[in-house]
C-alpha cells in the first residue's frame, strides 16, 4: 500500500515538473525565457518548448501583432495664430525586438503605450504650434504627419518598437473658435443675401419702370389711334349726313329735332321748364316745323 502511495506521489511530482517545464508559443507571440532576472533566450517561432522548472526559469510572453494606440481623450493644441484646435489621432506600432522592449518597458504593453502617448503628444504639439489652422486643414497636413511620424520613430529608437503608421482622425476647432467661425460665416451669408436682395430689387424696379413705360406708350398709341379712327368715322358720318340731309333739308331738321327730344326725355324724372312757344317744340305744334300752327280745312 505504501509503495502505491509513493508511486502516485512520485508520478504527481514528475507531472508537475513536466508541466512547469513545458510551454507553448503561439504564432502571434514572442516568448522570452528568464533565469534569475536575466534573459536567456527569445523564442520567435511557434511550437512546444522546454525550460527549467520555476523558479529557475520563467517565461514572459509578448504580443507580436500590430497594435493600435488611440488618443485616450480629446487633445487640445494651440496653432501659430493662437487658435485652439481639438485633435484625435491613432498610432500603429509593433514589437520587433523583444529583448530591447523588455529592457525598455519591462515587457509591459501598458508602459509602452503610456510612453508612446507622451511622445506622440509632444511631436504633435511641436508641429501644430508652427502651423496655422488653414495649413492643418490643407495639403500641408500630410507633410506634418510625416514629420510627426519621423519624430516618434526617432524618440522610440532602441526600445524594440517599430512605428508603422500615424494618422489624425479629427481636427476640429475649439468652442470659442467654432463660435467665431459660425458668426463670421453667418455674417458673410447675410451680406451675400443682402447684396442679392438689393440686386433683385434694383432689377425689379428696372423691369417695372420699363413695363410702365411700355404701358404708357401702348395706351397713348392706342388712344391716338382710337381718336384718329373716331375722327375719321365722325367725318365720314358728317359727310353721309350732309349728303343725305342735303337732299331734304326739312326731313333733316325733323330728324335732328327727334334726336334732341329723345336725348331730353330719356328719363321719366327729367323736367324741362320752357315757354311753349319756344322753337324747341315747333314739331309738336306743326309737323313741318313752321312757327305758326297749320290751319285745318273747315267742314261745311
Amino acid at each position: 500500500m505504501n509503495r502505491i502511495i509513493l508511486a502516485v506521489v512520485a508520478l504527481a511530482i514528475v507531472l508537475g515538473v513536466l508541466t512547469s517545464s513545458l510551454f507553448v508559443v503561439d504564432q502571434r507571440q514572442y516568448a522570452a525565457v528568464f533565469s534569475l532576472g536575466e534573459i536567456k533566450r527569445v523564442i520567435k517561432s511557434p511550437g512546444l518548448y522546454l525550460k527549467l522548472p520555476a523558479p529557475f526559469e520563467n517565461v514572459v510572453v509578448l504580443d507580436k501583432r500590430l497594435l493600435t494606440l488611440q488618443s485616450p481623450n480629446t487633445d487640445r493644441f494651440t496653432t501659430a495664430e493662437k487658435k485652439n484646435v481639438v485633435v484625435d489621432w491613432y498610432l500603429k506600432w509593433r514589437i520587433v525586438d523583444p529583448t530591447a522592449f523588455i529592457r525598455s518597458y519591462g515587457g509591459s504593453d501598458q508602459r509602452a503605450s503610456d510612453r508612446l502617448y507622451a511622445i506622440v503628444k509632444a511631436a504633435l504639439n511641436a508641429q501644430i504650434t508652427q502651423r496655422t489652422v488653414a495649413q492643418l486643414l490643407s495639403a500641408d497636413r500630410h507633410k506634418m504627419m510625416a514629420d510627426v511620424q519621423k519624430a516618434i520613430t526617432q524618440s522610440a529608437a532602441g526600445t524594440g518598437l517599430q512605428i508603422v503608421d500615424m494618422r489624425l482622425t479629427r481636427v476640429d476647432f475649439g468652442a470659442d473658435l467654432t463660435q467665431s467661425i459660425y458668426s463670421r460665416m453667418s455674417a458673410e451669408r447675410k451680406r451675400v443675401a443682402n447684396e442679392l436682395r438689393s440686386t433683385g430689387q434694383a432689377e425689379a424696379e428696372k423691369i417695372r419702370a420699363e413695363a410702365d413705360k411700355q404701358r404708357e406708350i401702348i395706351v397713348a398709341d392706342a388712344y391716338s389711334r382710337s381718336q384718329t379712327i373716331k375722327g375719321e368715322g365722325d367725318a365720314k358720318a358728317d359727310a353721309i349726313y350732309a349728303k343725305a340731309f342735303g337732299k331734304n333739308p326739312q326731313f333733316a331738321s325733323f330728324y335732328r329735332s327727334l334726336e334732341a327730344y329723345r336725348a331730353s326725355f330719356n328719363s321719366r324724372s327729367d323736367v324741362l321748364v320752357l315757354d311753349p312757344s319756344n322753337s324747341f317744340f315747333r314739331f309738336f305744334r306743326n309737323p313741318d316745323g313752321s312757327s305758326s300752327p297749320k290751319s285745318r280745312p273747315s267742314k261745311r
